[in-house]
């Protein structure tokens, strides 16, 4: 194996545990989490199960309504997120053993501010390192790209319907269920308005060095980090 298919790797499964761990650190901060995890969260939290198997069923059914949407166009390679999705359960229950371990159970809200916003840099670095590898998209990214697709618009519009109708989703099930609202917050908000400009600040700094350390352009054409990036 080339040493730069091995860095493609490494630069995946590091992102895929950064944004594991950001995942993690937001349901720690109390403030409201993010909109993508936010049904899972809420029936967590009113049922009392488990949050990590909950994202997993959530994550499957994301793969599964991206194949319909994609029709014809689909390919089977993308059954690859489930065993993805497999995986990144077991990391959010590790890292959820590992905090409660640690006591991170943040009580004042300047804490609880500094916890959310290490948590929403660490989601966009690890989306970031993930999507520029262009390997196993998570099946929330996958999914977003076949909603945009499906509406003739692009991956961020698709994004953006799937947040709007989880956050409704989430507040339905918190009224109905419990008669408040759960997992939506400030921290909802901050994760909608500002994953996305950290993974443009990453991507600004570190993009072209992660793809030319994973062979994915070629270093000795200078118009092939314009090219990738377009």
């Amino acid at each position: 194996m080339q040493k730069t298919t091995i860095v493609r790797y490494l630069i995946y499964g590091l992102g895929t545990i950064i944004l594991a761990l950001g995942i993690s650190l937001t349901t720690k901060a109390g403030l409201g989490v993010s909109p993508l995890i936010s049904v899972p969260y809420s029936v967590a939290e009113i049922r009392h199960w488990n949050f990590a198997f909950l994202t997993f069923l959530l994550y499957v059914s994301y793969v599964a309504i991206e194949f319909i949407l994609k029709g014809k166009k689909k390919e089977w390679i993308d059954l690859l997120q489930i065993p993805f999705s497999f995986v990144f359960s077991i990391l959010l229950n590790v890292f959820d053993i590992a905090y409660r371990t640690l006591g991170v159970h943040p009580e004042t809200l300047w804490l609880k501010l500094v916890l959310l916003f290490i948590a929403i840099i660490m989601v966009g670095v690890g989306v970031s390192m993930m999507v520029a590898m262009n390997l196993i998209p998570n099946p929330g990214d996958g999914l977003a790209k076949a909603v945009g697709d499906a509406l003739h618009r692009n991956l961020g519009f698709g994004k953006n319907v799937i947040d709007i109708i989880s956050v409704i989703i989430t507040c339905c099930i918190s009224f109905f269920a419990a008669g408040r609202l759960v997992g939506i917050g400030i921290g909802t908000v901050a994760a909608m308005i500002c994953v996305g400009r950290c993974i443009a600040l990453f991507n600004h700094f570190f993009r072209d060095k992660m793809l030319r350390a994973a062979g994915l352009i070629d270093p000795a054409d200078p118009k092939a980090f314009t090219r990738e990036k377009s």
